[in-house]
C-alpha cells in the first residue's frame, strides 16, 4: 500500500456517528470539543466556522469541505456578530441524525465524526492542521460529489443497512478530502503527508513502507526518488522535518507498537520483523519514544500511550 493507506490501515478510523444541519435566517452556534476528527461539507448555503485558538475563521460555501483535527470547541454561525447557542439546545431535538435551526430551508450541511481503534492518531493528526478547509471540493472530485449525495440520502432516508453505508461513505470522502488538501498550496508544512505530493519523495517513503525490516542505505533510497544522495537528503529533511532515517525509525516503532497490541508474537519477533537485529536495541529504543517497556505497553492493553519526540 502507498504511505497514507498504510497510515490510515494502522489507525483504523470507524465513523462514530453521521448527522445534519439544516438552518435559516441567521443564526450562530457553539460546538464543544470532541474527540477524533470531525468531518463536514456544505451542501446548501453558506456560513462562517471559527475554532478556538485560531487565527482567522473561514468562510464555508455549498461544495466546501472540512476536517477538525484537534477536538477544539468551534463555532458556526452565518453572522460572526450573533451570540451564540450552545449546539446541544437543538441537537437534541434531532429527527433521524438531523437538527434543524430557525426551520431551516437556507442552509444544509452533513458531518461524521471518526474515532481511531488504534492510539497512535498522531500519526496523522501531528502532520495536520486544526482545520484543514477544502474549497469547492464536491466539483473538484466527481467520487467525493456522488459520496456527499448519497450520505445524504442516508440521513434523509434511513433505509436499511444505512449505518454500514453511511461508515463506508464517510470514509470514502475522509480520503478524498486528505486527497484535494494535500495537492493544494495548504499542505506546504504538512511533513510527511506533504512528502506525498512530491513524485520523488513518494518513491522513498513508499519504498520504507513497503520493506520497513530493511536495512536501507541513503544511496539506495536516493536512487529510488532519482536524486543525488546529498539533494535526496536535504528535500526529505526539509520537506518531513525529519531524516529518512529517523522517518524509518518513528515508522517502524509505531508498527510494532500496533503489532505488540494486535498479535501474540513475541517482543523479540516483533523487534526483529520491523528491522531491529537485538531485542535491547528495540526495548531501549521503545522505552525513549513510548515511556515504557514494550511489554508494559502490551499489558497496559487500552490505556493510551503517547509518543513523545524524539
Amino acid at each position: 500500500m502507498d504511505p497514507l493507506s498504510d497510515v490510515l490501515s494502522l489507525l483504523r478510523p470507524r465513523r462514530a456517528v453521521s448527522a445534519g444541519l439544516k438552518a435559516g435566517g441567521a443564526w450562530a452556534l457553539q460546538f464543544p470539543g470532541h474527540d477524533g476528527i470531525k468531518f463536514n461539507a456544505v451542501l446548501q448555503g453558506a456560513c462562517w466556522v471559527s475554532v478556538d485558538g485560531e487565527a482567522e475563521p473561514h468562510p464555508l460555501r455549498a461544495g466546501d469541505c472540512f476536517l477538525l483535527t484537534r477536538g477544539k470547541p468551534f463555532r458556526l454561525a452565518t453572522d460572526r456578530g450573533l451570540l451564540p447557542i450552545p449546539s446541544e439546545a437543538i441537537y437534541d431535538r434531532a429527527v433521524d441524525g438531523i437538527a434543524t435551526c430557525n426551520g431551516g430551508g437556507d442552509f444544509f450541511l452533513i458531518g461524521g465524526r471518526f474515532h481511531f481503534d488504534s492510539d497512535q492518531a498522531g500519526l496523522l493528526f501531528d502532520a495536520l492542521p486544526a482545520i484543514v478547509h477544502v474549497q469547492d471540493a464536491s466539483n473538484q472530485a466527481s467520487v467525493l460529489r456522488w459520496s456527499l449525495e448519497q450520505l445524504a440520502g442516508e440521513l434523509n432516508r434511513q433505509p436499511l443497512g444505512g449505518a454500514l453505508m453511511a461508515d463506508h461513505l464517510a470514509q470514502i470522502m475522509l480520503l478524498q478530502v486528505l486527497r484535494l488538501w494535500l495537492a493544494s498550496d495548504q499542505a506546504r508544512h504538512a511533513g510527511w503527508l506533504r512528502a506525498l505530493a512530491d513524485p520523488r519523495l513518494a518513491r522513498a517513503l513508499e519504498a520504507l513502507h513497503a520493506e520497513p525490516q530493511r536495512r536501507w542505505r541513503l544511496d539506495a533510497l536516493a536512487a529510488r526518488a532519482g536524486l543525488s544522495r546529498t539533494v535526496f537528503a536535504e528535500r526529505f529533511h526539509e520537506t518531513v522535518g525529519l531524516t529518512p532515517f529517523e522517518y524509518l525509525r518513528r515508522w517502524r516503532l509505531h508498527l510494532a507498537a500496533d503489532r505488540l497490541r494486535r498479535t501474540q508474537a513475541s517482543v523479540a519477533a516483533i523487534a526483529h520483523g520491523v528491522g531491529y537485529e537485538s531485542e535491547a536495541a528495540f526495548s531501549t529504543a521503545f522505552r525513549r519514544v513510548f515511556g515504557q517497556s514494550p511489554l508494559h505497553y502490551r499489558m497496559s492493553g487500552s490505556n493510551r500511550a503517547t509518543m513523545r519526540s524524539e
